[in-house]
């Protein structure tokens, strides 16, 4: 009782906009905490009015920096902005160990924007486990942009184009691979192209090499209701910032009550139901299956089996131990 009017109190916080309770209902979502679910669940079906920005890049990318100026751009049309970055995990604490507000200093004390770093904790696709949580969370709490910024660019990193409303992909000149972007295999999740740094010399071949691959068909889903954009950005000179905000409108103005928005809803829908499936079951084996393990692992030095066999045997003793009832 006492731990559902906890969460209660810190729901009205959090719907009440208040800094404290986001903050402590994001890190109950990281730990998953259990009598906080049934709070995520009524946050779940209160959220849905944000627009969240996904946005990847290779590290030296200026990732954190566009993130920054972009947030400055949409608080000066008085929007408040979320931010959810996304860092590596220490091996020893399992925390961010890149830290927001170290990267995001300039932004980091506008009221109006609200940073939280999240660890990936070993989290396949860079993506921390409770991040979609925490956009609910800030989505609830009144913030109508929720920007997630990812650890970088990788194959596993696409997830991001899976979470989120629009996808940012990230390239700059001079990071020994002109076309970043194509190297790491995720040219075709991008909803638009930014090549930051163009205040270099060298930057025009970047733009030029990617709008060249997108026109000779590249990207290999063709979107018939969106041409992907390729646009130049400057954190020193500003250029380019305008011109990309206005990009973002755009896709989400085409992604509104249309066939490319119903595919990317039911996209994110099938995720989250992955993502919260993939954590339940992981929570549930570390939980039952200690007992059991012992056992098998004795049967497998005695080569009384095989690894695969008997790892079925101790999945499926772990899901009948922690939940008896489901399949009735």
């Amino acid at each position: 009782m006492r731990g559902y009017v906890a969460s209660t109190a810190l729901l009205e916080g959090v719907a009440a906009g208040d800094p404290r309770a986001i903050g402590r209902m994001i890190s109950r979502a990281e730990a998953g905490v259990a009598e906080a679910r049934a709070a995520l669940a009524t946050i779940y079906h209160r959220a849905g009015a944000a627009h969240v920005i996904g946005i990847t890049g290779v590290p030296g990318s200026g990732k954190s920096t566009l993130v920054a100026r972009l947030a400055r751009l949409l608080r000066e049309r008085d929007e408040r902005v979320g931010i959810v970055a996304i860092d590596p995990s220490s091996p020893y604490s399992g925390g961010a160990i890149l830290g927001d507000r170290i990267r995001m200093s300039d932004v980091a004390s506008d009221p109006g924007i609200y940073i939280r770093s999240m660890a990936t904790r070993g989290a396949t696709g860079g993506m921390a486990r409770a991040a979609l949580d925490a956009c609910d969370i800030l989505d609830v709490a009144g913030y109508r942009t929720i920007i997630i910024e990812t650890v970088g660019v990788g194959q596993d990193e696409v997830e991001i184009a899976r979470a989120s409303d629009t996808t940012l992909v990230v390239s700059a000149p001079g990071l020994g691979d002109e076309i970043q972007a194509i190297k790491a295999g995720v040219l075709e999740i991008a909803d638009i192209h930014v090549v930051s740094k163009c205040d270099r010399s060298d930057a025009q071949r970047t733009l030029t090499d990617l709008k060249n691959m997108l026109a000779l068909g590249a990207a290999t889903t063709a979107r018939a209701e969106w041409r992907v954009p390729v646009v130049g950005t400057s954190s020193v000179s500003g250029e380019g910032f305008d011109e990309l905000l206005g990009a973002i409108d755009a896709h989400r103005a085409a992604s509104r009550d249309s066939e490319l928005g119903r595919a990317r809803r039911r996209r994110i829908a099938e995720f989250r139901l992955h993502k919260t499936a993939q954590t339940l079951l992981l929570e549930s084996f570390e939980r039952a299956a200690t007992p059991a393990q012992a056992a098998l692992a004795q049967r497998l030095a005695r080569r009384e089996g095989d690894p695969y066999s008997l790892a079925r045997e101790l999945v499926a003793t772990s899901i009948r131990k922690e939940y008896p009832h489901e399949s009735d």
